[in-house]
């Protein structure tokens, strides 16, 4: 049977369908979470173990950041995720001004779903993007630096400045120090790099399992349908910008377009955040749902746009070098 092959052809597949599968044992067998065998058993470890699985998942993510990196390679990693970041609070800053109940705003879309959604860029999709459409190796390596956004942090960040809610410094410490040890054991050791970071692939579907069967599908009709406009939004919203910065620093735009997504782990943050701050607990697995659908839209649309932006700047510079050789010859 080739059951690796059947869900890597559904987007975010090694993601999505484990979480649908813990989706359903939680909705169609709910009792079984109450009881002791359960919760002393490893099957109870498996599927409610969400902050173990994921803090081992941060550390062997960040144990592919590397510390060092080229002139090039910063200016465009950090122009992109500061553009990224920056799209993000600015709007937490609207939802804070402008919708009196943060929870619950247009179509069940929440502000910690928003965020979570818009904050993350998919590393994986903007890496095979660029490899196919990018003009430099450096455009691929770029990633290293906007790598910095995954997991919870940037995301409580955002949600506690912009004021959408309240968390103790050290929980900021805890929530980063997975990754911070992944860094520094990474760019300690080559080899430590090369065996955490095999590690994440192994991780994706058992957080994903876990996160799921704390979700109960009654509500994922209602969730599908706002985060398929979240995801929209993302990669409209995002992209604009982001090609924007791209541009301004000296790029063609193409990379901007390509980091107009959202991460698979992105959809593990909510859970994340609300096990911190109680005031999410309640939409937690809602917005787990439709981050996850923002990240199977964007999977889908940000590579055709990017596709279509290349060809479009191809085009702008094979007429901008037929100029000059015409210019050249008078």
């Amino acid at each position: 049977m080739k059951i690796k092959e059947a869900i890597d052809r559904v987007p975010g597949g090694m993601m999505l369908i484990p979480l649908l599968i813990g989706a359903l044992i939680r909705t169609f067998f709910p009792g079984i979470f109450d009881t002791p065998e359960f919760k002393s058993s490893f099957t109870g470890g498996l599927l409610t173990g969400t902050s173990a699985l994921l803090a081992a998942f941060y550390i062997c993510l960040g144990s592919t950041i590397r510390f060092q990196s080229t002139g090039y390679i910063l200016k465009k990693g950090v122009s992109l995720w500061i553009g990224k970041i920056a799209t993000a609070f600015i709007i937490a800053l609207l939802i804070k001004h402008i919708f009196p109940d943060q929870n619950h705003l247009f179509l069940g879309l929440s502000a910690l779903a928003i965020i979570a959604a818009f904050s993350d860029t998919n590393g994986g999709l903007y890496m095979a993007l660029m490899g196919q459409l990018g003009k430099k190796a450096e455009d691929v390596a770029a990633y290293s630096i906007m790598s910095l956004e995954s997991g919870p942090f940037f995301t409580m960040l955002i949600l506690g400045v912009a004021g959408l809610a309240s968390f103790p410094v050290l929980a900021f410490v805890f929530a980063i120090l997975p990754l911070v040890v992944g860094m520094i054991l990474g760019n300690l050791d080559e080899k430590m790099r090369e065996f955490l970071s095999k590690g994440q692939d192994v991780i994706i579907p058992l957080f994903s399992l876990s996160i799921g069967a704390g979700i109960n599908l009654t509500n994922v009709v209602k969730a599908g349908i706002s985060g398929i406009i979240l995801g929209i939004g993302v990669v409209v919203i995002t992209g604009l910008v982001l090609f924007i910065i791209d541009r301004v620093t000296g790029g063609d735009g193409v990379a901007g377009v390509a980091a107009s997504s959202t991460a698979g782990n992105a959809a593990a943050v909510p859970v994340a955040v609300a096990a911190i701050y109680s005031g999410y607990s309640q939409i937690a697995a809602t917005a787990t749902l439709q981050v996850t659908a923002a990240v199977i839209v964007t999977a889908i649309l940000t590579p055709l746009l990017t596709t279509w932006f290349a060809k479009r700047a191809e085009k702008r510079n094979v007429s901008h070098v037929s100029l000059s050789e015409n210019h050249d010859m008078k």
